[in-house]
């Protein structure tokens, strides 16, 4: 999963939602009752760790994060399964959540996004 997730930072609107969403495979969830928690490992950036190390701070070191997901974005989470695109995922989420397509699509490709920024997923073309 490289630094734009296999796909062009510059897609069309259609090949985007074409595009397949895949898990990193290193994210450890946890289930919980109305959500899910992801854990996964952020590495510094080179400059990043150079100052931290100026600072006294074990800068090499990969950092554990984790991120906690409501109902509704552990819906999104479990349907990201390697073989979904981003159009079946909003379509989805559309029915089950009973909102408006253009809401459906918003919420969903916003929320993709960010989980891609953190290395949680990534995007291929079909």
């Amino acid at each position: 999963m490289g630094k734009n997730n296999g796909i062009s930072p510059r897609l069309s609107r259609d090949r985007a939602l074409s595009a397949v969403v895949e898990k990193n495979r290193e994210v450890e969830e946890e289930p919980r009752e109305k959500g899910i928690i992801l854990t996964y490992q952020v590495v510094y950036k080179p400059w990043f760790a150079r100052l931290a190390r100026r600072m006294g701070l074990a800068g090499d070191q990969a950092r554990t994060k984790r991120l906690e997901l409501d109902a509704m974005g552990r819906a999104v989470w479990d349907m990201v399964d390697g073989r979904r695109t981003v159009k079946n995922i909003v379509d989805k989420f559309e029915r089950d959540f009973q909102v408006l397509p253009a809401e459906a699509e918003a919420s969903v490709t916003v929320f993709l996004r960010e989980l891609g920024k953190r290395g949680l997923v990534g995007m291929r073309e079909k």
